[in-house]
């Protein structure tokens, strides 16, 4: 037979079938998915940045075009909200892949702000003594380089930096956005991955002690890949169970409301253990993201080794993203399955707030304690997500949005107290800051006060809301645990104050660098949000409270 023939046979045969030969065009929301666009497109222009401009103005125009891009981005979502579409217009946008509505929307503000004030401690380039005539950052000369080797020691000679650590973070925080906001599994897979690779880039990228970031970077690979697998095996499952990726859908499945029931879905619907399995194993992919045990395990590693400004960020970034995706996934996917995942969700959540509590105290390292005080604060916000009532919802949101600046503040102080050696982080270290500088000490302290929840601070507001939530929702023999669980952190934050104002200073110890303007933004940020959603938090609980609405 001719070839002609087979042709004239085959578009006979589409005409036959109309439906086949009418494929829609998507129909994308631009204006809807214009923060993520805003951001994706700097990132690219970012690579762009490092193909084409010259070495030495690198720095400066990156710089330029990740901060623009945040600020355009959050701009965006402000448009958006007064728009109406965090509350009247909330609704799903690119083909159902996405959800534009209240949470998302505050969930994205909150990453772009954080992200911007992480991104100055990126740029930062004062702390460190100048090399060979040049300004050094947090990060390697080379990151190809062996370290220790010739080729190192040569590009530091020459005064390279990484500049493609801004691109790296603009991806990052693409990806963030996307997460919670996911309105289908694979989506969320996607942004998943999004934001996880670049990541594990940076924390490789530390200029100092440069075999344990690398020794960080590739934990944090190894077991993220085993996480995305999981978490990919999940999906999978649940798309057996239900025939569907979108959210909705799988949602009534589970319910039992799903309209037009064919043949093979009524067989996978009798199956509980694909659905059972499938949630259990998505959850435990976003659970490994926010740290919560016993999937805690690459945290305080991957704190410690990563180069300070990527440790504040992600610590602070990644939590309001996945915990975003978390709560979608249990209050918009799996609402029918609540007896099944809360009992579960309640051991969790009782060990991660002990166990971080407990192991903190006996951290040597500023930056494990961080790491070990993270996981605690995770079990308090999963006290929150246990409430399933709208409270529940809006205390997690606003928790997040006071924890992530708070986050950043820490690190970025934690970056200012050096000695020969780089940062010193060790507790000993820290003795007698107050009298050296009592500036940076009180600032820390502010912090400190913070994450154990005192009154007047943002950690006791987001504390007590959190706290309020699990109470009404059932949840009171938790919240006895919580407030065990904050008076057993507490006693390590005031061990470190105690060291900071009342120890003698050594004297060979650590001086505390003056910052350039870049940080001290950054702290000053930090300490201004810590006091103002102590002190004032209504307003912004009264926020949360009206983006706290799931779209279905």
């Amino acid at each position: 037979m001719s070839a002609s023939a087979v042709h004239s046979l085959w578009t006979t045969a589409a005409t036959a079938a109309d439906p086949i030969a009418k494929i829609d065009a998507p129909k994308i929301e631009y204006g809807q998915l214009s923060p993520v666009l805003i951001v994706l497109g700097a990132a690219i222009i970012g690579i762009l940045v490092e193909a084409f401009v010259p070495r030495r103005s690198r720095y400066y125009a990156q710089m330029f075009v990740s901060a623009v891009a945040l600020v355009a981005a959050f701009a965006a979502i402000v448009a958006l909200a007064a728009g109406g579409y965090g509350t009247t217009k909330a609704g799903i946008a690119a083909m159902g892949a996405v959800a534009v509505d209240g949470p998302a929307l505050f969930l994205q503000g909150t990453i772009l702000l954080t992200s911007l004030v992480g991104l100055f401690t990126f740029a930062e380039r004062r702390l460190d003594p100048e090399q060979h005539g040049s300004r050094v950052d947090s990060f390697a000369a080379q990151a190809a380089a062996v370290p220790g080797s010739e080729s190192e020691q040569k590009a530091v000679k020459a005064g390279f930096t990484t500049t493609e650590v801004f691109p790296l973070l603009l991806f990052a925080v693409a990806g963030m956005l996307v997460f919670p906001a996911a309105n289908d599994l694979l989506t969320l897979f996607v942004a998943l991955e999004v934001f996880s690779l670049p990541l594990y880039l940076l924390c490789a990228l530390a200029r100092r002690k440069r075999l344990m970031s690398q020794e960080a970077a590739v934990k944090y690979f190894l077991l993220g890949a085993f996480a995305s697998a999981f978490t990919l095996f999940g999906i999978a499952l649940l798309y057996g169970y239900a025939g569907s990726m979108s959210y909705g859908t799988i949602a009534q499945v589970v319910d039992g409301t799903v309209q037009n029931v064919t043949p093979a879905l009524a067989d996978t619907m009798g199956n509980d253990a694909l659905l059972l399995v499938g949630s259990a194993l998505i959850v435990m992919g976003l659970l490994f993201k926010v740290g919560a045990v016993p999937f805690h395990m690459w945290t305080p590693d991957v704190y410690q080794g990563a180069p300070t400004p990527v440790t504040g960020f992600m610590a602070a970034a990644t939590k309001v993203a996945a915990f975003g995706a978390l709560l979608r996934i249990l209050y918009v996917v799996l609402p029918g399955l609540r007896w099944d995942w809360r009992p579960v969700m309640w051991g969790v959540a009782i060990v991660t707030m002990l166990a971080g509590a407990i192991v903190a105290i006996t951290q040597t390292d500023i930056k494990r304690l961080l790491a070990y005080s993270s996981i605690a604060h995770a079990g308090f916000i999963l006290a929150g997500v246990i409430a399933t009532t709208p409270e529940g919802i809006s205390s997690v949101l606003f928790y997040l949005a006071a924890y992530s600046f708070v986050t950043i503040g820490a690190f970025a102080v934690v970056t200012l107290v050096r000695d020969a050696g780089g940062e010193a982080t060790h507790l000993s270290k820290w003795a007698g800051l107050g009298r050296r500088s009592p500036l940076v000490a009180a600032v820390f302290a502010v912090f400190l006060l913070a994450f154990a929840g005192i009154p007047l601070t943002s950690g006791f507001s987001g504390k007590f809301a959190v706290f309020k939530a699990a109470a009404e929702g059932g949840a009171a023999p938790l919240v006895v645990i919580g407030v065990i669980s904050s008076a057993i952190a507490a006693f390590f934050y005031i061990r470190v104050i105690v060291l900071m104002f009342f120890s003698e200073p050594r004297p060979e110890g650590p001086t505390v660098a003056v910052p350039s303007p870049l940080t001290m933004t950054a702290i000053a940020v930090g300490v201004a949000v810590t006091v103002v959603l102590g002190v004032a938090p209504q307003y912004f609980l009264d926020l949360a409270g009206q983006a706290g609405v799931f779209v279905r």
